[in-house]
Order: C-alpha cells, then sequence, then structure tokens
C-alpha cells in the first residue's frame, strides 16, 4: 500500500488508556446469521487486491460470508480504527493495518490475537514478520504487501545528458549514496532546466529508512537529535537542493504532480507500489525505466498487515481467512489483481512474479528486479510512537530549505525546537 504518515502521538494517547479486560470483552458487530452462516467482516484501505479472492474464500468455504469494509485512504481507515479501539467495540473481524502504526499498535498487543502458529513459520522475509512480534513473542499482523525499493529513471533524459541509459549500465551509476548523488551533479550540469530527483523530502526518507534506530532508539527515546547519522542525512539534502538537484517541490502536491509531464526530474527512489503513481502521473511521456539497485544497499519503503482484533466474535475463522489471504498463492493473484509486491518467500520465487514485466517501464522485468530489492532489505527502520510526529518536523524542516524559507542551520535549529516539543 501506498506510504502516508501516520497520526500524531496525541491520536494515539487515547490508545493508552485500554485496558485488555475491557478489549477482550467486546465484540464486532459480525454474528452467525440464524441459518448458521458466519459473517466476517474485513476492513481494507486503498488497493490490496482482494476482492476476487473473497469470492474465491466464500465458495472454498460455504457458511462463510464476507463483508469489506473499504475505507478510500489510509488516514480514513487509521482513524475508524483508533476510534473504535479505545470505544472497546465495532472493529471489523479483520483490520489492516499499515506498517508505521506498528509500533503504537504492538504496544497495545492486548487489543490482538496472537496469531503465531507452526504452519505460518517462515512464511515472511524475516524483518516482515520480526516487526510485528512483540517483545514477548506475540505476533500480532500477517504481513501482506511490501515496498522495496529501487531507481526508477528517465532514458530518454540520461541519454539526452551523455548518460548510459541501459539499466543494467544505470545500477552500477547507483550503487552508493554518493555515486548517485555525484551523477545527479553531472546530469543538471548537462540538462540545468530539470532536476536530478523529484523531491528532497523523498530523498532523505528513503537514507533515514536505512537506518536501524533514527528518530528513536530500542526503548523508544526521542534520539534524533543527537544522531550524526540523522544530521548527515539532513546536511546532505540540504546541500544538494542548494545545488540544485531537486525540484524543492513536496511529494504528493499538485506541482509534484505535474512534474512528471514537464521533465521536471530525471530520477526518483521507486517502491513497487510507486510504479502505477508513475504511470498515472506521466501517462503519455515515454521513457521510463527501472534499475535493479538502490543506492546504499536495500531499502522498503511502505507494507501493511492484517490483524484479527480481540473483539471479534470469530477470532478463529478470522485467523483462518487471514492466514489464507496472506499465503503465497494468494498474494500472487493479489499481485496480479493490482499489483500489490508480496512479502512471502515462496511468492518472491513464483514464475508469475518473477516473469512479469511493465510494459511503460520499457518493458523492465519489474517483477524480478523487486525481488532482488526485497532479498538485499536485511531490516527495517525503528519506528515508535513518536516517529509520526518527528518524521513530519524533519521533513518540515528539510521543505523550509527547499522553499527558501530558512536555511539549513535555521531549519536545523527549528527541527530540534520541534524535537523538544515532541519529547
Amino acid at each position: 500500500m501506498r506510504h502516508v504518515p501516520s497520526k500524531s502521538t496525541a491520536a494515539l494517547a487515547a490508545l493508552a488508556v485500554l485496558g485488555a479486560g475491557a478489549l477482550s470483552s467486546c465484540g464486532s458487530d459480525s454474528a452467525a446469521d440464524s441459518d448458521g452462516t458466519v459473517t466476517l467482516s474485513v476492513a481494507t484501505f486503498n488497493e490490496f487486491g482482494y476482492e476476487e479472492l473473497f469470492e474465491e474464500y466464500e465458495e472454498l468455504n460455504p457458511g462463510i460470508e464476507i463483508e469489506h469494509r473499504k475505507a478510500g485512504t489510509a488516514p480514513e481507515h487509521q482513524d475508524n480504527l483508533y476510534t473504535k479501539l479505545a470505544a472497546g467495540s465495532g472493529l471489523s473481524d479483520i483490520e489492516a493495518i499499515e506498517v508505521d502504526w506498528l509500533a503504537a499498535l504492538v504496544e497495545q498487543s492486548d487489543a490482538f490475537v496472537d496469531l503465531s502458529d507452526p504452519e505460518v513459520e517462515g512464511r515472511w522475509l524475516d524483518w516482515k514478520s520480526e516487526a510485528a512480534t512483540t517483545p514477548d513473542g506475540k505476533l500480532i499482523g500477517y504481513g501482506t504487501d511490501i515496498g522495496p525499493e529501487a531507481v526508477c529513471y528517465r532514458a530518454d533524459l540520461f541519454e539526452q545528458a551523455g548518460l548510459p541509459s541501459d539499466r543494467e549500465k544505470v545500477a552500477e551509476l547507483f550503487t552508493t549514496w554518493d555515486d548517485y548523488f555525484e551523477t545527479g551533479r553531472e546530469f543538471v550540469g548537462e540538462q540545468p532546466g530539470t532536476a536530478w530527483y523529484d523531491a528532497s523530502g523523498g530523498i532523505a526518507q528513503a537514507m533515514v529508512q536505512q537506518i536501524e534506530y533514527s528518530f528513536e532508539d530500542a526503548e523508544n527515546n526521542v534520539i534524533a537529535a543527537d544522531n550524526p547519522e540523522v544530521k548527515e542525512v539532513f546536511d546532505t539534502v540540504t546541500g544538494l537542493s542548494e545545488e540544485g538537484l531537486s525540484t524543492g517541490l513536496t511529494q504528493w502536491s499538485e506541482d509534484w504532480t505535474a512534474a512528471f509531464q514537464n521533465d521536471g526530474f530525471a530520477t526518483m527512489a521507486c517502491p513497487g507500489w510507486m510504479l502505477g503513481v508513475i504511470e498515472g502521473n506521466a501517462s503519455g511521456v515515454e521513457g521510463w525505466d527501472i534499475a535493479d539497485v538502490f543506492p546504499g544497499g536495500g531499502g522498503n519503503w511502505g507494507g501493511s498487515y492484517l490483524t484479527v482484533p480481540t473483539q471479534s466474535e470469530h477470532p478463529e475463522e478470522a485467523t483462518a481467512l487471514a492466514a489464507w489471504l496472506t499465503a503465497p498463492e494468494q498474494q500472487i493473484k493479489a499481485f496480479e489483481s493490482k499489483g500489490t509486491f508480496p512479502s512471502q518467500t515462496e511468492a518472491l520465487s513464483d514464475p508469475v512474479l518473477t516473469g512479469s514485466v511493465n510494459e511503460f517501464f520499457n518493458d523492465a522485468p519489474t517483477g524480478e528486479i523487486l525481488a532482488e530489492r526485497a532479498e538485499a532489505v536485511e531490516f527495517i527502520q525503528h519506528k515508535g510512537p513518536r516517529y509520526a510526529d518527528v518524521n513530519t518536523a524533519f521533513q518540515q524542516a528539510i521543505q523550509r530549505v527547499d522553499e527558501g524559507k530558512e536555511s539549513p542551520d535555521e531549519a536545523w535549529d527549528s527541527f530540534l525546537a520541534d524535537l523538544e516539543r515532541i519529547r
């Protein structure tokens, strides 16, 4: 699923007052019908690719009916989830969650059924399942998709700048961030009207996500102010913005969307779900390609899980459905349906996935490339309860430099002041 910022710490405060007893005593509004049919409600957001899978499951399991509650956006779904968690009732039998919500929800693990089972051990990439596992070994979510990152680029603009455009040769240029940025300097020197990458914030996020403990330490203490790696990322991207490598735009803004159509930039960090975003925004634009590389190693942006709240009146049936939906076979079907990239180890070697090509990206073997990128991820960034607030302040500080509102030093001081309030 497309990554979106989590809610603020204030929005999570209501969860802290919940007790395990109150949660487990309340049921959802699903129940067995008079004829014995069990109706399971499943709440998702954006696109999980489950519509046809729900029909298939009902055919395979007479007596089970599925009610799909689909929110249009992740924030809408998240609001509903937190509100009903705090109320102690009203949640669906299965609730989808985004990876950035895990820290807050793991702290409320008593609100969710323990999904650990020998039958599903080893199903997912290690870092995917570890993120949803509590310190005492409870698994609160079955992994759905992930967002392994590669680099998407405009091969036609590379050619105009005298750079290699073949994806294998491009991959050789981007082994490290230093290599990536140095190539960018060369590019903007030849193509002064086009930025090297789409947004400083996007590049900063990609770099920070390669730091296991960036904004918070393992005990969830905020360490961003004193973490030299965070300061190095900030100094790097703000300095490069002043050199003209960035568009200076904010991702998802109207101007950012328009930049896809007017040769606004040549490259961008590209998780699997971003391919559809690029194709939609760059409709009619030829030249996009994708390289099997990500500077600095592996990177992951986004991904979701299926949870079973203890509010469910049918936890066994809901767990069985969640396990089936996240099995490798079903994740391949979801990938075919909506392009959601699977997190299951078996699915990553499935011929349907590895043989997938994308016509818009110059017939690139996107399935094979993203599977390689997924294998390159060694960990995912630790995201504690204050992650969303810190990340928002960090991104805003970078954007103020991009917009010329503050110098890099002023923006960093403003970020430090924000951190004092967040702590």
